[in-house]
C-alpha cells in the first residue's frame, strides 16, 4: 500500500495580512517556520523517502525544512501550486468590491465553473493536483513521499478524492502546516484507489494559523 503524505505550507506573511497570494508568493513568518520546524519533527521517523514541493518560495522553504530533517532533496512540481486567482492575486480581502468578492466567493459557494478573471478554476487545479498526485505510483516500491503545497490546493484533492466536483462548497479547512494522508490500495470494504486516511491534522503544532482567507 503506498502512502502519501500532503502538507500545507506554513503561516506566510500575507496569510496573516489576509492577502490573496494564489500563485504569487510572500515570506514564511518565524511562526510559520516553527511550525514547519514541528512538522519535521514529527515526520522525520516515519520513514519518508521523497519530498515533492509546489516550486513557490512558500513551499518550497517548507519543505527545505522538513527535507533536513529527513535527510531527503526536495524536488519541485509546479502542478502543486496553488489556484490561480487572477487579477484578485495580491489584494487584501478587506478592500474587495463587491463585484470583486462575488468572484472570490466563487470558489468556495458551489458554482460550477467559478473562477477568478484570468484565473483558473477548480476543474482545472483539480486535474493537475491528481496528476501530481498519481505520479507518485511511479516511484520505487517501499516508497513514502511527501507533497508540500497548498490550502485550496490540497483541499481540492482531497474532497474529490471523496467523490465530491472540484467546484463543490469548501467545508474542509486545512490550516498551516498541517498533515493529510492518502493511500493507494485495495480493500474489500473500500473503493479502489486512493482513500483519505487523514486530512487536515494540527495535533504537531503548539499554535495553529489562521485560515488563508477566514480569522
Amino acid at each position: 500500500m503506498l502512502q502519501v503524505y500532503l502538507v500545507r505550507h506554513g503561516e506566510t506573511e500575507w496569510n496573516a495580512l489576509r492577502r490573496i497570494q494564489g500563485q504569487s508568493d510572500s515570506a514564511l513568518t518565524a511562526k510559520g517556520q516553527r511550525q514547519a520546524q514541528q512538522v519535521a519533527e514529527r515526520v522525520q521517523r516515519m520513514g519518508i523517502t521523497h519530498i515533492i514541493s509546489s516550486d513557490l518560495g512558500r513551499t518550497r522553504h517548507t519543505a527545505d525544512i522538513i527535507a533536513r530533517a529527513c535527510g531527503c532533496d526536495v524536488r519541485p512540481d509546479p502542478r502543486l501550486r496553488e489556484l490561480d486567482m487572477g487579477v484578485l492575486e495580491m489584494r487584501d480581502i478587506d478592500t474587495l468590491t463587491l463585484e470583486e468578492e462575488s468572484w472570490r466567493k466563487q470558489l468556495v459557494n458551489g458554482t460550477p465553473d467559478g473562477r477568478i478573471p484570468k484565473g483558473e478554476s477548480m476543474t482545472e487545479l483539480a486535474q493537475r493536483m491528481h496528476a501530481a498526485l498519481d505520479s507518485c505510483r511511479e516511484l520505487p516500491a517501499g516508497s513514502r513521499p511527501l507533497l508540500v503545497s497548498h490550502g485550496m490546493a490540497l483541499g481540492c484533492l482531497i474532497s474529490t478524492v471523496l467523490g465530491l466536483p472540484p467546484y463543490a462548497e469548501r467545508r474542509l479547512r486545512l490550516r498551516n502546516c498541517s498533515i493529510s494522508r492518502m493511500d493507494f490500495q485495495q480493500s474489500p470494504w473500500l473503493a479502489p484507489g486512493w482513500v483519505v486516511e487523514t486530512a487536515g491534522d494540527t495535533s504537531h503544532l503548539d499554535m495553529p494559523a489562521l485560515d488563508e482567507i477566514q480569522r
